[in-house]
Order: C-alpha cells, then sequence, then structure tokens
C-alpha cells in the first residue's frame, strides 16, 4: 500500500481551463502538540490537560481501508458541515466545542496552516 505524509501535491490537469495547482493533507504533523491519536481520517492532539485538538484530514476510507489518494478540501468541508450543524442544535443538545480557535493553540506557520479551516478544539 502506498503511503504518503504530509502535503501532498497534485498537479494540474493538462488542457482544463482555470486549473490550479492543489494540495491535500493526507496527515497532520503538528510539532507544537503531542498527538495522543490517529483514526481513519482524523488526528487527535493533546491541548493542556482537558482539551483536544481534531484535525480532520483529506484521507478517504471505505470499508475500514484509507485509501492512498486523498480528496483536497474533504477535511475542510467535513469540518464546516460539522460546525454547522453543532452550533445549529446547541440549543437542543449540548456539544463538545469550546469556541477557541484552533489557530491559537498551536505554534508556528507550519501547524497553523495544517489546522487552518479544518479543525475544532474540543473538551
Amino acid at each position: 500500500m502506498v503511503r504518503f505524509a504530509g502535503l501532498c501535491y497534485f498537479p494540474p490537469r493538462s488542457g482544463l481551463e482555470g486549473a490550479q495547482d492543489v494540495t491535500a493533507l493526507f496527515e497532520s504533523n503538528l510539532k507544537s502538540l503531542q498527538r495522543i491519536g490517529r483514526g481513519k481520517v482524523r488526528d487527535i492532539y493533546a491541548v493542556g490537560a482537558d482539551k483536544m485538538l481534531i484535525v480532520v484530514s483529506d484521507r478517504l476510507s471505505a470499508f475500514d481501508v484509507v485509501l492512498p489518494d486523498p480528496i483536497p478540501d474533504k477535511g475542510r468541508v467535513l469540518t464546516e458541515m460539522a460546525n454547522f450543524w453543532f452550533e445549529r442544535l446547541a440549543h437542543l443538545v449540548p456539544n463538545q466545542l469550546t469556541g477557541i480557535d484552533p489557530e491559537s493553540v498551536v505554534a508556528g506557520d507550519a501547524d497553523k496552516t495544517q489546522v487552518r479551516g479544518r479543525s475544532i478544539v474540543v473538551r
């Protein structure tokens, strides 16, 4: 099985007007936090003693198998959908969201780039 680490590069498709370079996050590698778990599509880091940072990657899984080709921005879309419903239903069902900006709990530009738009801080 082929494994990719970090940001993967997908070259523009030739002949398509407006094609752009796209990167996908196959797995996060945050230097400023300790990773405490890795699931099929999410990486989990400790934030202090009572919180966690969940980073949603672009990995694709099917039938308990992680496929080798990530889908660019899949993690961002999943995070936005989850946040929408957590906020929309917060008055009915308590949730784990803290309201803490994920970029505020990591140090360094490389770590901030990895969590931007695809992460949540939970209790």
